[in-house]
């Protein structure tokens, strides 16, 4: 009976996480670095619309409870999301968050455009995240592996077509893993793969990143060059580069 007692009294780790995260400013704070990106203090500040002080104060939480890491350059901290098992958690609550969530608040902004296109730390989500997983592995790029998934050669020679220079897989490393989507309740893909893959379509202007938002937007290039790429019948040679 003590011992169960005792138990009982031990607060679980999740309550402090979860009581730095609940709070609405540091939501926001988070949900500004959910992509991945390094940003100093003031511009997170105005993206949460609080004071520097105020800001300050948040992101110290924040970095106390491992949610955020800071680097100093010169002058400035540049803070990000501390690492991929912390985005992915938070990616989760969205997940269980969208339960609630009217079928109609999709068909608005900015939703829709969150729902289409977005970055989920420095990989791409929503419908396009969604649709590039399932062609690589429709196309035989992509097998499933005891980590993850694991690269073809087929599909290390379509990432050399189309511009992407990637080691041979090394046995045990997780190159490509499942991140299962909030907005889809699919998976995407994570892993430095879908790094790289979200890095070149960026590079190629396909997606462009509006101001402080997650949400990618869809480019003329993209329509000609992206969209090829994601259909199941498409060919290195039918894809504009």
């Amino acid at each position: 009976m003590t011992s169960m007692m005792n138990a009982t009294m031990i607060e679980p780790r999740f309550a402090r996480i979860a009581a730095a995260i609940g709070d609405p400013t540091r939501a926001r704070m988070l949900s500004v670095l959910l992509d991945g990106s390094a940003l100093p203090a003031g511009e997170i500040a105005n993206a949460a619309n609080v004071s520097a002080s105020t800001a300050s104060a948040h992101l110290a939480v924040l970095a106390e409870e491992g949610l955020v890491s800071a680097d100093t350059r010169g002058r400035h901290r540049y803070f990000r999301i501390r690492d991929a098992e912390v985005a992915h958690a938070l990616e989760a609550l969205s997940l269980v968050a969208r339960r609630v969530d009217p079928a109609e608040r999709w068909l608005r902004e900015p939703y829709r455009s969150l729902k289409h296109a977005r970055t989920c730390y420095r990989h791409l989500a929503g419908e396009l995240g969604v649709r590039l997983l399932q062609v690589l592995l429709a196309r035989g790029h992509l097998a499933a592996g005891a980590t993850g998934y694991e690269i073809t050669p087929p599909g290390l020679s379509w990432l050399s077509e189309i511009g992407i220079a990637f080691a041979p897989q090394k046995a045990g490393e997780r190159y490509a893993y499942p991140c299962l989507d909030w907005s889809e309740r699919r998976d995407h893909m994570a892993g430095p793969l879908a790094t790289s893959l979200l890095e070149h379509f960026l590079a190629r202007r396909w997606l462009v990143r509006p101001a402080q938002s997650r949400a990618l937007k869809l480019t003329p290039q993209g329509r000609r060059g992206l969209l090829p790429l994601l259909s199941e019948e498409a060919t290195p040679s039918r894809i504009s580069l």
